[in-house]
């Protein structure tokens, strides 16, 4: 379940965010590990499904958010006070649910509440990590930096997502039009044929007869078919929007080795480079790590920096804390950990260490991409061909029994 949490730090500083947890008690645990004195904590209202969904579709686009992230940032580095800013991006945003969040935001402020806490009253638009990167720049005090790297973040996020868009657009229309034109086939055509080949005696192949047979149920219950994919398409989507079902989700793309290959450089730059900024503006390493366990958006990494957030706070050095998870933090990030707790340049080996992995990240989905449209293609063709032989062969062998 997941807890929304009001308490203050042992320096005096106030804390609102959300903790992971089987139960209330067992949150309240976590955040007094932390050192934190609880003021409230209450569990985070849950959406019913529609409303999940209907927030899924009515959700601001990617490049409504990096405008409106790289314009705030722009008005920040000039000096203009936030709440200003604020007010002139209001006037500028098109996107009507962004327009009003950031109205509401710039009210929030006036009355007194921090940029964070005013943003996570618009959790629906702006993203936790979005959000939490906020926080760790309130504490810093380093907030036109902090939006400045989210402006970059966002467009980087943005160029990749538009690269994978643009190079599967041609396979994807390609297998939905395969799926169409097969549903039809199988569905009305197959069924149509059937009776000729039962009068005429011919032996069909296995894979034939399962077609034709498959074909059969669905010329008569389509409807039925189409209704249970909508259906378990949206439980499906709802369940992986529980915290049950998240946490299954988190650990598959840390295990599948394809989806590994892509979505593990990406944590680890967005953890460098948040770490990079708190560590730059004078945050203490234990509390940086509990920061940016909430910006990673992945169960199982917020786990994992909790427990090195704990080893750190208990005098381990950072690097022998992360070298004991080598499935979630490859062996180079120890190795460089351990020279800049050595130079005390740890912010800097940070930034290295993000933009290596942002490269490797960048050169992996362009590998990937690139290997996916042939694949993709091949496959299409070889299924293509097995659907027609199907019915092919056996009307070769039914003409042929007919001539003789």
């Amino acid at each position: 379940m997941k807890f929304r949490y009001q308490a203050r730090t042992q320096e005096g500083e106030m804390q609102v965010g959300f903790v992971e947890a089987p139960d209330q008690g067992s949150a309240t645990n976590i955040l007094a590990s932390h050192n934190l004195f609880i003021l409230s904590i209450e569990a985070a209202a849950r959406l019913q499904w529609y409303e999940r969904l209907a927030g899924y579709f009515g959700r601001v686009r990617r490049r409504d958010m990096v405008i409106f992230t790289r314009q705030l940032a722009t008005l920040l580095e000039a000096r203009l006070p936030l709440s200003s800013a604020l007010k002139t991006l209001h006037e500028q945003t098109t996107n009507a649910s962004l327009r009003e969040a950031v109205l509401q935001i710039s009210e929030d402020i006036d009355s007194g509440l921090s940029f964070s806490q005013a943003m996570e009253r618009q959790s629906n638009i702006f993203p936790e990590f979005y959000i939490t990167m906020v926080q760790g720049a309130e504490v810093t005090g380093n907030l036109d930096a902090a939006v400045g790297f989210l402006a970059d973040y966002t467009e980087r996020e943005a160029i990749l997502a538009g690269k994978a868009v643009s190079a599967l657009t041609y396979p994807g229309m390609v297998i939905g039009l395969f799926v169409i034109v097969s549903f039809i086939m199988v569905a009305f055509v197959f069924p149509q044929v059937e009776p000729v080949f039962d009068q005429s005696g011919v032996s069909l192949p296995v894979f034939s007869r399962i077609l034709l047979e498959f074909g059969s149920f669905l010329s008569q219950w389509w409807f039925m078919v189409i209704l249970v994919f909508i259906i378990l398409f949206v439980v499906a989507l709802d369940y992986f929007r529980t915290p049950e079902g998240k946490a299954i989700l988190d650990d598959a793309k840390i295990r599948l080795p394809i989806v590994k290959r892509i979505y593990l450089p990406l944590v680890i730059t967005r953890f460098a480079n948040a770490m990079a900024l708190l560590l730059k503006g004078g945050v203490p390493v234990a509390q940086a790590l509990e920061i940016v366990g909430h910006i990673t958006e992945n169960a199982v990494y917020q786990e994992v920096l909790r427990d090195v957030a704990d080893g750190v706070r208990q005098g381990e050095p950072l690097s022998q804390a992360v070298g004991k998870y080598p499935e979630h933090f490859p062996l180079l990030i120890p190795q460089m950990l351990a020279v800049g707790e050595t130079t005390g340049k740890l912010d800097q080996i940070f930034a290295r260490i993000a933009g290596f992995y942002n490269r490797e990240a960048e050169g992996t989905i362009t590998n990937i991409v690139d290997l996916i449209q042939p694949l993709l293609l091949i496959g299409i063709g070889t299924l293509v061909g097995l659907l027609f032989a199907s019915i092919l062969v056996p009307i070769y062998q039914l003409t042929s029994t007919i001539g003789r």
